[in-house]
């Protein structure tokens, strides 16, 4: 995907033996846990690749200390350690790792990159929770979380000197929402690997990062031209703005952070049903001294 671009469009587990159980209005636990472990697959080899990639020296040409490249090798062993954590769970069906392709050519590029794939992973576990019946799997998914929230706010703080969260909440996405972020690193998988219950939807972007407060024109394809919305994800609010016949909506002001949006078809909610294109990934800069009260 072009999901390293001004605008970007682009996890659970388990401490004992996986129970088949299932709610009635989603996937099973087993469903989850595979879920998870394909893209706890994916954030290991994107930190394996770059780290064997780009050594000391090419960190401290970048402009890092040295210490940074030392805390993404810390980062890379809990991917590591999240990967083998999830496959012992899941034993002989646990879904094996694939091909992919990163969009990094540098260590700037690679830590711009990690800082949203960590948020993706963060709003992974939290959008997959609620699916989760045993309890037990759902402590142990929140032990990976708040280690996933640490991830992301040191490279965004430490490293990229921008702020550490977004607001007073993260934001949940969906499976399919995480899927489509995900779904244009992977090249090829192993047959063999289980059929996930998710899919993509149509790519969006944008020619250019708009500020909140500004108009902003989308790229997607779809036959629908009228009645529709774009959907803006922060924290546990949803806002939306109506799109124009040329795909134009004006991006709410009170937006900062990492927000997410989808374009949909219906205007009070989003679901699957309703998503016509996205997400795709905005980044406001939270100002330092900025007031977050409701």
């Amino acid at each position: 995907m072009q999901f390293f671009s001004l605008i970007l469009a682009i996890t659970l587990v388990a401490a004992a033996p996986v129970e088949h159980l299932k709610r009635a209005d989603g996937p099973s636990d087993t469903d989850i846990l595979q879920y998870a472990l394909t893209l706890e697959h994916l954030e290991n080899a994107f930190y394996s690749g770059a780290l064997s990639k780009f050594d000391a020296a090419a960190f401290e040409s970048a402009g890092y200390p040295s210490w940074v490249r030392g805390r993404f090798q810390q980062i890379a062993d809990h991917e590591a350690t999240h990967v083998k954590f999830l496959s012992t769970a899941l034993g002989d069906i646990a879904t094996k790792p694939c091909e992919y392709s990163f969009p990094y050519t540098d260590p700037k590029s690679f830590t711009a990159l990690a800082g949203v794939l960590e948020g993706v992973g963060t709003g992974a576990y939290l959008g997959a929770a609620r699916f989760i019946t045993n309890k037990d799997y759902l402590t142990a998914a929140a032990a990976v979380l708040t280690t996933e929230t640490r991830h992301t706010a040191w490279v965004k703080s430490a490293v990229m000197k921008d702020a550490a969260w977004s607001g007073a909440f993260d934001t949940p996405l969906g499976l399919n929402q995480v899927y489509s972020l995900a779904a244009p690193f992977f090249v090829s998988c192993p047959e063999s690997n289980p059929t996930l219950p998710v899919k993509a939807f149509p790519a969006l972007t944008t020619s250019a990062m708009p500020m909140p407060g500004q108009s902003v024109t989308f790229t997607f394809n779809s036959t629908q031209t009228d009645g529709l919305f774009a959907a803006f994800f922060s924290g546990l609010d949803t806002t939306f703005a109506p799109l124009d016949g040329y795909k134009t909506a004006t991006i709410p002001e009170n937006l900062v952070g990492t927000v997410y949006v989808v374009i949909s078809s219906n205007g009070t909610m989003v679901s699957d049903d309703s998503t016509v294109a996205g997400p795709a990934i905005l980044e406001f800069r939270l100002p330092e001294m900025a007031r977050q009260t409701d």
